[in-house]
C-alpha cells in the first residue's frame, strides 16, 4: 500500500507540474507585434527582409492560424482568424508590400498571401478586409512573376471551387456595397460563412449596372470605379506575357481554368467586369502588328496548327518567334472560347472579330501591293487553321462570306450585292494577273473547306445549286434525258458546241479522229434522278485523256490505287464533319424546282471552271492549286453537288457548264495542240519523269508548261474517278476495296 501510495504522489506532481495550454492569440499577437516593431526600431532602410525576423514572423503566424484551424470545431472561427480580420492585419502587410519596405518586403508578402489562401480551409475571399488587400497586390504588376503566380494560381483554385466568389476579386466596388452579399466580419460571430444568396448575385448586379454614371442607391456613399489593373485577369494577362516560358504557359493554363468555370454569376462577372475580352483580342493584335513586313511570304505557310502548350524556339527564317507567337495566341485564344460558357465564349469571339479580322486584317487583305496580298492572305490561311472553337468559327465565317444564303445572279458584274466586298475581292484573286497571289489564294479556299461549317460550302456553292437549274428540261417541265448509247464524248462535244463559254477552235473530224474507243455504253438511257453506274462514271473519267497524252502507264505505279485511298480518308472524314448538317440523301425534285431560272454556276465556281480551262496554259503550281479545290468540292457528300460535279451524262441547260463539259473542252483544244509539238510522247514522259524526280533538268524543252498541264490533267481526271469510285463504296471505310467494280476500276 506504500508503495501505491507513493505511485499517485508522483502521478499528482506530474500532473501539477504539467505544461499550460499554450495561448494561440498570445502567440499571434506577438509575432504581429515583433513584426510591426521592425519598423519602430530599425536604423538600416537598406537591409534585405530576408535578412530580418519578419519572415520567421510571417511563417509562425501562418503556422498558428492553419494550427488553429485544425483545433476547432468544424464551422467555428478561432480566434486568431478573428484577430486578423478585424484589425486589418492584411490591410496592413499590403500596405507593406506595395511600400517595397524593407527591399523584398514586397515578395515575403505575395507569398504570404498565396500560402494563407491555399492552406486554409475556410472560405475568406468574400471578407472585405481580405479582398481588398488581394485586389491591391494584383495591382503590384508582375515584376515578381514567380510570387505573382503562386497568387493568381490560389486564387483561381480557390474560384474554381467557389465561383460565386471571383465577383469579390474582380469588382470591389460592387461587392463593397452590397451588405446583403458582402458579409463583413461582424465580431460577435464565431462562425465564418460563405455568402449564400447566390441567386440575388445576379439581381444585385443588373441593379447596379442600371444606375447612371455617378449614380448611387439611396442610403449608400458613392465608390469610385477600381482601376482596370486592380483585376486578377489583368493579372494573368500580364503574366501570360512573359518571356518565361513556364510563367506563361502556368499563367495560361490558370487563366484557361478561371474562364471555363461553368457558373452564371462568374460568367457574367468574366464578361461585363474583369477586361478580358478586350485584353486577349488587343494582345492577339499586338502580336500580329509585331510580325514583321520583311517576311518572306513562302515561310508563312505552317504545315501544321501551332499548339500555345508546346511553342518551340526554333528560329529557321526571319519572322518565325513573331508569327509563332501571334498563332500561339491565337490558338490560346481559340482554347479559351471553345472551353468556356456562351456569356463568356461569345464576348471574347466578337471582340477578337473586331479587333482583328476586321480592324487589322481586312485593310491588309483589301490593300493593292501585291507582297502585301501575299502576306495577309497566307496569314489569313494560318488563322483559318488554327481555329476550331464554334463561336470564333462563327466570327470568321460571317467576316468571310457575309450571311447572304440567296442564289447569286450573273448579271451582276461586281457580284457585291450577293458577297462582301472582301470575299467577292479574294475569290476574284484565285484568276489574278499574279500567279503568285492566285496560288496562295487557291490555297486558302481550300484550308477554309476543311472548316466543319455548312455555311462555308452553302454560300459558295450550294445556293447556287438548289433549283438544278444546270439541267436540260422538256418543255413540258420535265428533264431531258440523253441516251447513253452515245460515247461520252460524242454526248460531251454536242454540248460544247452550244455551250457559250467553248471557244471554237478546233474542227469537229479533227476532234473525233484523234480520240481513242470510249467506254462502252450500257443499252438504256438514263435519268438524272436515276443512280447512276458507278462503272461508267469511274471509266468516263479514266478513258477521258487519249492515250498518246497518257504517261502513267510507262511508269510502275500508275496511282489510281493512291487516289482511291486518299479519296477513301477525305471523304469519310467528310462524311464526319457533314453529318450534323442536314443535308439532303437525293437530289431535289425537278418537279419541287423552278422552272425557267437561267443557271450560273456562281462567282467561286465561275472562277474556279475557268482557271481550269486554262490547265495547259498556266503553271503547274496553279493547276495543282486548282484541281485541289475542285476535288475537295467533289468529295463532299451532298447529292446536288455530286451531280453537278461528277456526272459525267447530265444533261445540260443551255449556256450551263459543269466539270465535266470543261473538261472535254480542253480535251478537245489539248487533241489540236499535239499536232504541233513535236516528239510529243517522247517530251511529255520526260517532263513527268522530271517532276517526280527521276532525272535531273539538264536541257530546256519546249512547251514545257503545256506539258505539265497534260500531266496535271490526266492525274485530276484519275483523282475524280477515284472521289467517284470511292462515294459510291458501301458505307464502310474498310469495305473500298470490296467494292465489285474495283477490279474494273484499276483496270
Amino acid at each position: 500500500m506504500a508503495l501505491l501510495g507513493r505511485l499517485g504522489a508522483l502521478l499528482q506532481r506530474a500532473v501539477a507540474t504539467e505544461e499550460p495550454d499554450i495561448d494561440l492569440l498570445a502567440a499571434f499577437t506577438e509575432h504581429w507585434k515583433g513584426l510591426t516593431h521592425y519598423y519602430l526600431e530599425t536604423t538600416d532602410e537598406n537591409k534585405p527582409a530576408k535578412q530580418t525576423d519578419i519572415p520567421w514572423h510571417l511563417k509562425q503566424m501562418l503556422d498558428i492560424l492553419v494550427y488553429e484551424e485544425k483545433q476547432q470545431p468544424s464551422g467555428e472561427t478561432g480566434a486568431c482568424l478573428e484577430y486578423l480580420l478585424q484589425h486589418k492585419t492584411l490591410e496592413t502587410l499590403s500596405t507593406l508590400g506595395k511600400a517595397e519596405y524593407p527591399p523584398g518586403m514586397r515578395s515575403q508578402v505575395l507569398l504570404f498571401f498565396s500560402r494563407l489562401l491555399g492552406q486554409m480551409q475556410c472560405p475568406l475571399l468574400h471578407y472585405r478586409s481580405v479582398y481588398r488587400p488581394v485586389q491591391k497586390l494584383l495591382q503590384l504588376g508582375p515584376e515578381l512573376q514567380n510570387e505573382m503566380l503562386q497568387l493568381v494560381a490560389v486564387l483561381c483554385a480557390k474560384i474554381r471551387q467557389e465561383p460565386a466568389l471571383l465577383p469579390y476579386v474582380l469588382e470591389g466596388k460592387h461587392v463593397a456595397n452590397r451588405q446583403s452579399v458582402d458579409h463583413l466580419y461582424q465580431p460577435q460571430e464565431a462562425t465564418v460563412e460563405v455568402p449564400d444568396p447566390v441567386s440575388n448575385e445576379i439581381a444585385l448586379a443588373e441593379q447596379d449596372r442600371r444606375l447612371c454614371p455617378g449614380e448611387v442607391p439611396c442610403g449608400e456613399s458613392h465608390v469610385e470605379p477600381a482601376s482596370p489593373a486592380s483585376n486578377l485577369v489583368t493579372s494573368l494577362i500580364s503574366l501570360c506575357k512573359s518571356k518565361k516560358r513556364k510563367v506563361a504557359v502556368k499563367a495560361q493554363e490558370n487563366l484557361l481554368l478561371l474562364t471555363s468555370i461553368d457558373h452564371l454569376t462568374a460568367a457574367l462577372a468574366l464578361a461585363r467586369d474583369s477586361m478580358l475580352c478586350p485584353l486577349v483580342a488587343d494582345h492577339l493584335c499586338t502580336l500580329y502588328d509585331a510580325i514583321p513586313a520583311y517576311i518572306d511570304p513562302a515561310n508563312l505557310v505552317v504545315p501544321q496548327p501551332i499548339n500555345w502548350r508546346l511553342l518551340g524556339d526554333e528560329n529557321s527564317f526571319p519572322g518565325q518567334p513573331e508569327l509563332e507567337a501571334f498563332l500561339a495566341w491565337l490558338d490560346f485564344c481559340d482554347s479559351i472560347v471553345k472551353g468556356a460558357s456562351p456569356i463568356v465564349a461569345h464576348p471574347v469571339a466578337e471582340a477578337v472579330a473586331q479587333r482583328l479580322f476586321v480592324g487589322r486584317l481586312q485593310p491588309q487583305l483589301l490593300q493593292m501591293s501585291e507582297r502585301g496580298i501575299l502576306i495577309s492572305t497566307a496569314i489569313l490561311t494560318g488563322l483559318v487553321r488554327q481555329i476550331h472553337a464554334p463561336a470564333l468559327l462563327q466570327e470568321l465565317v460571317i467576316f468571310l462570306l457575309g450571311i447572304g444564303r440567296e442564289p447569286e445572279v450573273h448579271e451582276d458584274p461586281d457580284h457585291q450585292h450577293q458577297h462582301p466586298p472582301l470575299c467577292s475581292q479574294l475569290i476574284e484573286r484565285c484568276n489574278h494577273l499574279s500567279d503568285e497571289i492566285s496560288i496562295v489564294t487557291l490555297r486558302f479556299f481550300e484550308e477554309l473547306l476543311r472548316l466543319p461549317d455548312p455555311r462555308i460550302l452553302q454560300n459558295l456553292v450550294l445556293h447556287n445549286l438548289e433549283e438544278r437549274s444546270y439541267i436540260l428540261r422538256s418543255p413540258s417541265g420535265q428533264e431531258e434525258y440523253c441516251s447513253r448509247e452515245q460515247e461520252p464524248y460524242e454526248n460531251g462535244l454536242g454540248e460544247l458546241e452550244e455551250d457559250p463559254y467553248f471557244v471554237d477552235g478546233f474542227s469537229t473530224e479533227g476532234f473525233q479522229a484523234s480520240r481513242k474507243p470510249a467506254v462502252p455504253a450500257p443499252k438504256q438511257p438514263v435519268r438524272p434522278e436515276e443512280k447512276m453506274d458507278v462503272k461508267e462514271v469511274v471509266s468516263s473519267f479514266l478513258c477521258l485523256v487519249p492515250s498518246e497524252a497518257k504517261t502513267s502507264a510507262y511508269l510502275e505505279e500508275g496511282g489510281y490505287d493512291t487516289y482511291v485511298h486518299d479519296a477513301s480518308g477525305i471523304f469519310w472524314e467528310c462524311c464526319a464533319n457533314t453529318s450534323a448538317w442536314n443535308w439532303p440523301q437525293v437530289s431535289r425534285p425537278l418537279e419541287s424546282c423552278t422552272a425557267g431560272c437561267h443557271f450560273y454556276e456562281g462567282h467561286f465556281l465561275k472562277v474556279l471552271f475557268d482557271r481550269l480551262a486554262q490547265i495547259l496554259d498556266q503553271p503547274y503550281g496553279v493547276n495543282l492549286q486548282v484541281t485541289s479545290v475542285l476535288s475537295r468540292l467533289a468529295l463532299f457528300p451532298h447529292p446536288h453537288l455530286h451531280e453537278y460535279l461528277l456526272d459525267p451524262y447530265l444533261p445540260l441547260a443551255p449556256g450551263s457548264r459543269t466539270l465535266f463539259s470543261v473538261l472535254i473542252r480542253v480535251i478537245g483544244d489539248l487533241m489540236q495542240r499535239i499536232q504541233r509539238v513535236p516528239d510529243f510522247p517522247a517530251n511529255l514522259l520526260l517532263v513527268r519523269k522530271r517532276l517526280m524526280g527521276l532525272v535531273p533538268e539538264e536541257q530546256q524543252i519546249s512547251h514545257r508548261m503545256l506539258l505539265e498541264g497534260v500531266i496535271v490533267l490526266e492525274e485530276f481526271c484519275k483523282e475524280l474517278a477515284a472521289i467517284a469510285f470511292v462515294k459510291s463504296a458501301p458505307r464502310a471505310p474498310s469495305d473500298v476495296h470490296k467494292h465489285p467494280c474495283w477490279d474494273t476500276a484499276r483496270s
